[in-house]
């Protein structure tokens, strides 16, 4: 048999030559750049670690940040991560998939952990065909045009700018489809937002952005123009956000392109950084009348969101509502919670600043009772209600409403990156980066985000059909059990003492 041919063999003895060639030359690149970082790394001042071991002391912040993707992914049990596990986003997923969310086997829940919530099954539940439609509830009766609706859950404040084109694209497509709300968040109402032709909540925030004037203060004619908007059936003055109490909006220049500049009246490429307060409101009194001055110019109920962090001063705010007499209140609070999410804010705020709905929404139900005025303000409440069991929780102390932002952000595809004020987020959620956005199908998300919010709503009727009531708004306080210290479990009547059920 005859041996490769002399041109075959020069041919490999060429290719070997080269590649000889080309693994030299690549071995002296990596041994230069070694000795390069060497010098800079033994003779910089800033790192000491850098400083004392050159080279190697890189690897320390390359694993550093390695390391939030193999907690996530690798060894982080399904109910050990935060600010949301596995388990619940998963649930979300699925939901927003809307495929099967059945388990097997056995709870991975800790059930005598301190604080959860145990519902209270009845030993005769409510039979399919004795199920009802969530009851309408209405806002604002007393107003020009009041507003009416079923839905108990929707999208949460989050501006255009904070996410994308796409994605507010999506989550308006989305929440007309499942016949729910959308908020806009402090960032103006953009066009992107009344596309789907979802019943929309404008909010109005510190820095008053798409209804201001060029000393940013309120422009009433720039209001009344927001309001003339059929879609826009709520308008809400921000006082605070449950992720920084006391702090107003971040957007960093880097996400403030021309579009949104120009929705929100600012510079392109410059921080927007929103006052901690509106400068006109310094009192209860004062603060009210802006309410009152909203409902006039645009003839749509109008509300507060805010945190609370002293019940004593949500006592006083009842006392002056009072005074001022009852159609002078607030038509809607939106209570936020502590631990709720945001774009960007500083550590300190975001861990350590105001209290969670756990503690505060009880507080604002009993407090409106107290005083009357249950029935005249409606009650919207958010932060880490992504689940079922969260949100029938919410309904059982009294809230009218359920927000949710990172529960519908998850439904868009949002995987936990923890990129929100880097405008590198791999998903297309919150960047404004085109490329990235390119993974954001607006069409193929608005399905998962209707999926997500029928799917909520139909399985937080699980819950209530298995409490023994028609439909989720009839749950109340006898309807949930808390886990004290001791494993045993408390109902939240007697835990919470809220004078009468609804």
């Amino acid at each position: 048999m005859n041996g490769p041919s002399p041109e075959t063999q020069t041919f490999i003895s060429a290719f070997f030559q080269w590649a000889a060639l080309l693994f030299v030359i690549a071995v002296g690149v990596i041994v230069l750049t070694v000795v390069i970082f060497y010098f800079i790394d033994k003779f910089q001042t800033t790192h000491a670690v850098k400083r004392n071991y050159p080279v190697i002391g890189r690897f320390r912040y390359w694993f550093e940040h390695l390391g939030e993707f193999f907690r996530q992914y690798f060894f982080a049990m399904d109910r050990e991560e935060l600010p949301f596990n596995r388990a619940q986003r998963s649930w979300v997923y699925r939901a927003a998939k809307n495929i099967d969310n059945t388990i097997a086997f056995g709870s991975t829940r800790d059930s005598k952990k301190l604080g959860n919530i145990i519902f209270v099954n009845c030993p005769y539940p409510t039979m399919s065909k004795d199920a009802v439609e969530p009851r309408e509830i209405t806002v604002g009766e007393n107003c020009k045009y009041p507003w009416t609706t079923r839905s108990f859950f929707g999208v949460s404040a989050m501006s255009f700018g904070a996410i994308s084109k796409p994605a507010v694209q999506a989550l308006s497509y989305g929440a007309a489809k499942a016949g729910t709300w959308l908020n806009t968040g402090e960032g103006g109402l953009s066009p992107f937002h009344l596309q789907g032709g979802a019943d929309i909540i404008f909010q109005i925030g510190t820095a008053k952005y798409g209804v201001r004037d060029e000393q940013g203060n309120l422009d009433d004619e720039k209001l009344e123009q927001i309001a003339s908007h059929e879609q826009v059936k709520l308008i809400e003055l921000k006082l605070a956000q449950g992720a920084k109490p006391g702090k107003g909006g971040i957007l960093p220049g880097q996400k403030v392109t021309k579009q949104i500049a120009e929705i929100r009246g600012i510079e392109i490429g410059q921080d927007s950084i929103s006052p901690n307060r509106h400068p006109e409101i310094n009192s209860n009194q004062e603060l009210l009348e802006v309410l009152c001055h909203i409902r006039k110019v645009t003839g749509k109920p109008v509300g507060f969101k805010t945190v609370i962090g002293s019940p004593e001063w949500l006592e006083e705010l009842m006392q002056d509502i009072v005074y001022n007499g009852i159609e002078n209140a607030p038509d809607f609070i939106t209570l936020d919670s502590a631990d709720g999410g945001t774009g960007a804010a500083p550590m300190t705020l975001m861990d350590d600043m105001g209290l969670t709905i756990r503690e505060t929404l009880p507080i604002l139900v009993s407090t409106l009772k107290k005083f009357g005025l249950r029935e005249r303000i409606k009650v919207f409440t958010s932060g880490k209600l992504v689940n079922p069991a969260d949100v029938a929780w919410a309904l059982c102390v009294g809230a009218d409403f359920c927000n949710s932002a990172r529960g519908f952000m998850f439904a868009l595809g949002c995987i936990q990156s923890l990129q929100c004020n880097k405008n590198t987020c791999p998903t297309g959620i919150t960047t404004h980066n085109k490329k990235l956005q390119r993974g954001l199908v607006a069409k193929n998300k608005s399905e998962r985000v209707a999926h997500y919010a029928q799917n909520m709503m139909y399985a937080v009727g699980v819950i209530a059909h298995s409490c023994g009531v028609k439909e989720p708004r009839e749950l109340g306080q006898r309807h949930a059990r808390q886990v004290l210290d001791n494993g045993l479990s408390v109902s939240l009547k007697d835990l919470y003492q809220i004078p009468s059920e609804r």
